[in-house]
């Protein structure tokens, strides 16, 4: 299967799981809009998912993988099989415990991700208790990305992909739920919420374990012992924990600055959802199929299909987020608009979120940019590097949000989360080109100049569109209005686009067609 398919497949489940979040999104703003409430279940996800990235899709995207890979190609399906089991048992246990402890020790951990909130015990103490809540759903999807990691290693993408989709769905009926008993923006929709966010957890695990059986692959948890191979992933997943995980830790850094910040909390969580949806179609799933793809060919020895398809993930990444983020800094105020300003959520709140995503998506080539260069590492068994080149993102990122945000606030510290994505990225280009595991190919040399310049193209016509069609998103104007507005302007941008692009080789429509036939 090409990459190209493969990363459709993927990107296809995310787009769909991604637009179901936008929906929920729409759904929490609508309910609780940028309140304390709001604020309490918005620092509360964050803490599971911050652990959920570092233990399981950081350590085993970067340490579990090529192992797996490894394993499958040269000792067979059984062999590999059999040290998924033992990894699979041993995460199961230190998951259980680490969560326990948390969750016992969550009146005083809470300080660490919402130390802003000590001056409002009220805000601080609800926070505590939908965090606890919350807590078992690192322990679900840590189990899951394990599984995802094996069905992904077998080229499986589709369920792990869809996934997400149930987290969205739940969610979504948590809403629902909310809405029939009448909470509305109090403290008891923060619970239903919490209570949601777990039992999206455990159906996303169910989901992977049928599918890991369908594959007969079926991961039963054993007597947890520390083998070689236990020994192995844990040493080598200690640099990926950060490496792997530096996004969601950037934005904890982000969160915890912002909890000093009146509604800064709120103000990045909804700015971070827009940026997030083409991050989440676009470079991750590139990224995920990228490091079994080159664990595989380095496997085989194969350095210069390594290297060739490296610079097709590069440019198929750019190729898409590149636009993406001029479209979002150049009409994030009517996307925001259109999709959040309703119920709660007003006005004032659409122009404190925009310059957020404006600073956000100024870092999204950044991000989708590392998710194609750490693979080179990863697959290579190489976490120290990159990990290394995160802990220096990481000090950028406190000492340039920490300053920025005293002078522009909340976008003061998107700009740092951003500094800190371009500093992660050309670190990880520039020693990659170094070691002689990357460098751009003729073909990467001629297109990548011309999407830049399509990408341009498209943002003139957008400012032209957006100020044509400036009436559907001032104050007071009807969902269906903006929203028609809305569908405008992305065909907009679609159409003048793609056609520059075409126009101008910076891609032909024709290979898209090719490489998914293929």
């Amino acid at each position: 299967m090409s990459l190209f398919k493969s990363a459709a497949k993927v990107g296809g489940f995310t787009m769909i799981s991604r637009v179901l979040g936008f929906v929920r999104d729409q759904l929490v703003a609508f309910t609780l809009g940028t309140g304390g409430v709001a604020e309490a279940f918005f620092i509360a996800q964050r803490f599971p998912n911050l652990f959920r990235t570092l233990f399981a899709e950081g350590a085993f995207n970067s340490a579990f993988v090529p192992i797996f890979a490894k394993r499958i190609e040269g000792e067979g399906p059984e062999a590999a099989r059999h040290f998924a089991q033992e990894i699979y048992s041993a995460l199961l246990a230190w998951m259980v415990l680490f969560c326990t402890f948390a969750m016992l020790f969550m009146p005083w951990l809470i300080y660490v991700i919402a130390w802003g909130f000590s001056g409002s015990p009220e805000k601080l103490a609800l926070t505590t208790k939908l965090t606890i809540i919350c807590f078992p759903y690192l322990l679900f999807m840590s189990l899951t990305a394990l599984q995802g990691g094996v069905l992904n290693s077998l080229h499986r993408f589709t369920a792990a992909a869809a996934a997400p989709i149930l987290l969205n769905l739940v969610m979504i009926a948590s809403n629902v739920v909310a809405w029939y008993f009448g909470t509305g923006n109090s403290a008891a929709t923060g619970y239903i919420f919490a209570w949601g966010l777990t039992l999206s957890g455990l159906a996303q695990f169910l989901l992977l374990v049928f599918a890991c059986r369908h594959a007969k692959m079926s991961l039963w948890p054993k007597w947890p012992k520390l083998t070689p191979d236990v020994k192995l992933v844990a040493k080598r997943s200690a640099p990926g924990i950060i490496s792997g995980g530096i996004m969601q830790i950037n934005l904890l850094i982000a969160s915890q600055i912002a909890t000093g910040l009146p509604q800064a909390v709120a103000n990045l969580y909804y700015a971070e959802r827009l940026y997030q949806l083409p991050l989440g179609i676009i470079g991750v799933a590139v990224g995920v199929v990228l490091l079994p793809t080159l664990a595989r060919k380095l496997r085989a020895g194969d350095e210069v299909g390594s290297l060739e398809t490296s610079n097709r993930a590069l440019e198929l990444s750019l190729f898409l987020t590149l636009p993406a983020a001029v479209a979002l800094m150049t009409i994030a105020a009517p996307i925001l608009h259109t999709v959040f300003e309703h119920g709660a959520f007003k006005y004032a709140d659409t122009l404190a979120v925009t310059p957020a995503v404006v600073a956000f998506a100024s870092g999204l080539p950044a991000f989708a940019l590392t998710k194609v260069f750490q693979p080179g590492f990863f697959a290579r068994e190489n976490t120290a590097t990159p990990m290394r080149f995160s802990i220096i993102s990481v000090i950028v990122n406190i000492i340039s949000s920490l300053v920025l945000s005293r002078y522009f606030g909340h976008v003061g510290i998107a700009i740092g989360t951003s500094l800190a994505a371009w500093t992660n990225a050309l670190l990880l280009y520039a020693q990659l080109c170094r070691l002689g595991h990357f460098s751009f190919d003729a073909r990467a040399k001629t297109r990548l100049p011309l999407i830049i310049l399509s990408s341009l193209f498209m943002a003139g016509a957008l400012l032209a569109g957006s100020w044509m069609l400036r009436g559907n998103f001032a104050e007071g104007t009807s969902f269906i209005h903006a929203l028609w507005g809305l569908c405008i302007l992305v065909g907009i941008g679609v159409l003048s686009y793609f056609s520059f692009a075409q126009a101008v080789g910076a891609f032909r429509i024709s290979e898209l067609k090719a490489a998914v036939k293929r």
